[in-house]
């Protein structure tokens, strides 16, 4: 144990003198050429050649270490030709030329160390998290202890936001648990007497017991800090683009210098051929390029650790994504809110909201957020009482209301039986709403998918990926879902840490691959992937700390910016090498041949080298066939179209609500119902719909190159007008005849019912293939100034005014 510990340091220290060499080499050498040329300038020409000759000497050291490095690696490297040219400089007296190619040598690797050095796998965030003490019970007694000290059958007392030790069963009270960190999951688990609880998830809920089945060593969270740590040590550094090629550069160098020192018998014309050969353009071209290509990702939100990501990133044909936070928000929003018969929907979300403000639970949070943002007026609550894992209840107006689970889960009959089965479709949480103990609705909750993860998944097989796989710790149903969505290659659920690691490693034998994810349990398996994203912007530490590339911001689609900027960045690194080359070689014959002395040919170099990193620094401007940017105009009424479609979702549903009252009874709320539809058709979507088509429509035109790019939309505009009409019409006959006749019945449903399919896809589309071409977050919608006016907001004139709603829910599917 104490010889690995004394490795380790020994290699850390390695490390970090490593670190320091080429920023000291570069301020040397560079030293060194300004003194000597400023000497030379005031005429002492000794002194001017003692600074170069001393340039050259110190350039030579770590140069000739390198080069030992690159032998034991069984790796021909270019620095051998540096090596060769400085010591013949050195040997014939060409001070100068030994001065300028130290430099160019210096500046070249600190180039490439800067491109290409891994990002070290800091596991510190999973280290500090790692609980240290539990509080042992011992008899009547309970002590803190340190978790080394815990065995197998000890009792353990974990009490409200503490992180669980170590593996163990439940053995007193029911335990609410966060357990995140281990599946990515954001919803709270509740766990039972003798249910099995894993070390690393968060107490949410009350003091419970537990009783350990496991050392703190053998547990889950210390396996998940062993696989990051094992997964980190296979990830190699990526070998310098210029090895490469020096397999066929160096001899052809060595080959042709020694031809030139036979042919004339001139040792100083072979240094000249060494010198201009110095494989600068190599050095240097590819890690300008590299370091070009992650300063234009860094504009994008997408900060890339190493050239070797972005390099490896450009060859990737396999991605593997967690689902949640990812792929979905990563947090619950209200899908629907079923009413018990006779009851208002709005009402039910407004109670539950109501007694929900007090109470820190996810799925409360969310639901008061959905009441605030319909404009709800929400009560304060009294007397109020949490019981965790079954819900939270207070004094409303005099009547006791609870949320959560009470009643509610065992009075599957009548209308709680479609609400369970609704959620059931919907792979969706319930949380019951009762009054005095009778339900009167429920509101169903999921965690929804992100706006442009369709668009994205199309762009990144775009970009080159082949094969996409997600990996989940969610249940199958849902996951099936997403991957049906998002056609997707493989979908893997009930992931565990190790199990992602294994599927990675398994991902990576057969392509280079890209994992993605944004929580703790993903660093391991982020750092068993050739190149790891984490989704940093809301992400946890230490996935960001496992990962070579960070989302900063909280979309998806920026890794496919990535991967267009590192194909676009590989491409002109090969262009500026295979240049560079080139001239090197053209000036390689002309040295030869006795036409270029060792200073000019220094010189010259130093030319091709400025040459090459100009077209190398075209990397920052990025790749012509980036994604579509919009103008400020366009991306303005992409914002404003965005939010209305956030505030029609309401009206969108009051039409299948409208759907779903016609099929039980045609009866005169009914025809008010379909009244009101037909109302909010009129005021709102149509007006929208038409606003589209007229404004935001012809303004895409230009960035689409093509207006036909909107053509099947306007299609559909026509189509939601067309059936408007038709309900319409129906409401004529209906009002003629005195209410609406059976004959009637079948039609309408098929308008309202297609209607909100209709609307639902069309929705959808447009937030696809448009609202995500708008630089502001696609998933959260543009930000209004409190108190501003939306288009949509309703005004003293709204038709829809003082109309009665049957309903007012969202998107099934939360779209």
């Amino acid at each position: 144990m104490f010889t690995s510990g004394v490795r380790a340091g020994v290699g850390r220290a390695l490390h970090r003198m490593r670190a320091g060499v080429e920023p000291a080499l570069v301020v040397l050498t560079v030293g060194a050429l300004l003194v000597g040329g400023v000497a030379r300038l005031l005429g002492a020409h000794a002194v001017a050649d003692r600074c170069w000759m001393a340039g050259t000497i110190v350039a030579i050291l770590p140069a000739v270490v390198w080069v030992v490095v690159a032998l034991r690696d069984r790796r021909a490297g270019v620095d051998l030709i540096a090596v060769l040219s400085l010591a013949g400089t050195l040997i014939v007296g060409e001070y100068l030329a030994g001065a300028l190619i130290a430099v160019m040598l210096a500046s070249g690797r600190a180039l490439d160390a800067a491109a290409t050095r891994r990002a070290a796998r800091d596991l510190t965030a999973l280290l500090q998290r790692a609980p240290r003490f539990a509080r042992l019970r011992d008899g009547d007694e309970v002590r803190v202890v340190t978790v080394a000290e815990i065995d197998v059958d000890d009792v353990l007392i974990v009490a409200s936001g503490d992180v669980v030790p170590v593996d163990g069963r439940v053995v007193e009270g029911d335990a609410v648990l966060d357990e995140s960190a281990l599946t990515g999951e954001p919803l709270q688990v509740d766990r039972s007497v003798g249910d099995l609880v894993r070390s690393g998830v968060v107490n949410a809920g009350s003091v419970f017991a537990l009783r350990a089945e496991a050392r703190a060593e053998d547990s889950t969270y210390a396996g998940i800090v062993r696989l990051a740590q094992q997964a980190g040590a296979e990830s190699a550094p990526v070998v310098r683009l210029a090895d490469r090629y020096a397999a066929y550069f160096l001899p052809v160098t060595l080959l042709v210098a020694g031809a030139a020192w036979l042919a004339s018998g001139s040792a100083v014309r072979a240094v000249a051929v060494l010198v201009v050969a110095t494989p600068c353009p190599l050095l240097l071209a590819a890690p300008v390029a590299i370091v070009s290509g992650l300063s234009r990702a860094s504009r994008v939100g997408v900060v890339v650790r190493s050239g070797g990501a972005l390099e490896n990133l450009g060859h990737a044909t396999t991605l593997v994504m967690d689902k949640t936070g990812t792929l979905t928000m990563g947090r619950p929003r209200v899908v629907d809110v079923v009413a018990a018969p006779g009851i208002d929907a709005a009402e039910v979300l407004r109670l539950a909201a109501s007694v929900d403000q007090v109470s820190p639970h996810v799925l409360a949070e969310a639901i008061v957020a959905e009441a605030l943002g319909r404009g709800l007026q929400l009560s304060l609550p009294a007397d109020v009482t949490e019981e965790p894992g079954w819900g939270v209840s207070a004094v409303l107006d005099n009547r006791r209301v609870s949320v959560g689970k009470t009643a509610g889960d065992s009075a599957a009959v009548g209308w709680t039986e479609g609400a369970l089965n609704r959620a059931r479709l919907d792979s969706a949480a319930v949380a019951w709403v009762c009054v005095e103990q009778d339900p009167v609705g429920a509101v169903l909750l999921r965690d929804p998918l992100r706006r442009q993860a369709p668009r994205t998944m199309r762009r990144l097989r775009e970009a080159g990926f082949t094969r996409l796989v997600m990996l989940t710790g969610d249940r199958p149903e849902p996951a099936r879902e997403v991957g049906t969505v998002l056609g997707l290659d493989e979908v893997y659920a009930r992931q565990t840490p190790a199990d992602k690691v294994a599927a990675v490693r398994a991902e990576r034998e057969r392509a280079v691959t890209v994992m993605v994810g944004d929580g703790i349990n993903d660093a391991p398996a982020l750092a068993a992937a050739t190149v790891g994203v984490a989704m940093g912007a809301r992400g946890a530490t230490a996935s960001s700390e496992a990962a070579d590339i960070v989302l900063t911001t909280d979309r998806l689609d920026r890794l496919a910016d990535a991967m267009d900027t590192a194909r676009w960045s590989r491409r002109i690194a090969v262009q500026s090498a295979g240049v560079g080359m080139g001239l090197s070689l053209l000036a390689m014959g002309i040295a030869a041949v006795g036409w270029l002395a060792p200073a000019p040919g220094a010189l010259l170099q130093e030319a091709i080298d400025v040459a090459v990193i100009l077209n190398a620094l075209r990397a920052l401007g990025g790749s012509p066939d980036a994604q579509v940017r919009v103008s400020a105009d366009t991306e303005r009424l992409l914002d404003r179209f965005a939010t209305e479609h956030d505030e029609l979702r309401q009206a969108v549903q009051t039409i299948r609500d409208t759907a779903d009252r016609l099929v039980h009874s045609a009866d005169a709320d009914s025809l008010q119902a379909v009244r009101a539809a037909h109302a909010l058709l009129e005021a709102r979507i149509l007006p929208h719909e038409r606003a589209e088509e007229n404004e935001l429509y012809p303004a895409l035109a230009e960035p689409l190159h093509s207006a036909e790019a909107t053509a099947t939309m306007s299609r559909t505009h026509v189509e939601i007008a067309r059936l408007s009409d038709r309900i319409g019409t129906h409401i004529q006959v209906a009002d003629a005849a005195g209410g609406i006749q059976p004959y009637q019945v079948d039609d309408l449903l098929a308008c309202l019912y297609g209607l909100h399919t209709l609307l639902r896809l069309h929705f959808v589309q447009e937030e696809e293939n448009y609202f995500t071409l708008s630089q502001q977050d696609a998933d959260g919608g543009p930000t209004r100034v409190p108190g501003s006016r939306s288009p949509l907001s309703t005004s003293p004139d709204d038709p829809t005014q003082g109309v009665p709603l049957p309903s007012s829910r969202p998107a099934k599917d939360g779209t």
